[in-house]
């Protein structure tokens, strides 16, 4: 397999892993706020679909006929972190969908050292490759990945990427207290040494 493959493959599994944080949750839960500044699962899909629409779109001159006015320079401020009423969660998934197919056929189209240029970058860092972009793409997805994992695990527990995820350590619900338990006594005595 060669590296713009092995990029690709990284990049679709962890959208597919992204999407999947919203599985079997009701409206609220997918939408609602877990952190101080409103980082919510709903609103990291809208996100990461964003972003990703204008690297492997605007970035190679292949704008996607999408229209995404919480992008526009007049937004509200973090309008493409969370979910309105009225944006409901099938738009977004479609929208997460569209983006995938669109960086997709880009991704497929252009050859790892296709030129590009990232307007709202600094000149000085604002030309780069697809290679750059994927890398680039692979780490933001991850990056909202990790967020998600910790806000699904604070709504119902579920953690890792699917059911049976073998990076996870299988613990019972009382061993995951012991070791909470632990940790938390470690953190405390170390605290109590200085």
């Amino acid at each position: 397999m060669d590296d713009k493959a092995i990029l690709h493959r990284y990049l679709r599994t962890r959208r597919d892993d992204l999407l999947g944080k919203l599985d079997g949750l009701d409206e609220y839960d997918a939408r609602r706020p877990l952190t101080p500044t409103g980082t919510n699962l709903l609103g990291l899909v809208k996100h990461v679909a964003s972003v990703e629409l204008g690297y492997f779109g605007e970035v190679f001159g292949r704008t996607a006929p999408k229209e995404l006015p919480w992008l526009d320079d007049d937004a509200e401020p973090d309008a493409d972190m969370w979910a309105t009423p009225a944006e409901t969660r099938e738009q977004i998934v479609e929208l997460h969908r569209f983006s995938a197919e669109h960086s997709d056929a880009t991704i497929e189209a252009l050859a790892l050292d296709a030129a590009g240029a990232v307007p709202w970058w600094p000149e000085e860092r604002r030309h780069v490759t697809l290679h750059q972009i994927l890398v680039h793409m692979c780490v933001e997805t991850a990056q909202h990945l990790g967020h998600a994992d910790i806000l699904r695990e604070l709504i119902d527990g579920s953690a890792g990427q699917r059911p049976g995820d073998p990076n996870l350590t299988t613990r019972t619900p009382q061993e995951w207290a012991a070791h909470r338990a632990r940790i938390k006594a470690a953190a405390r005595a170390a605290s109590d040494k200085k």
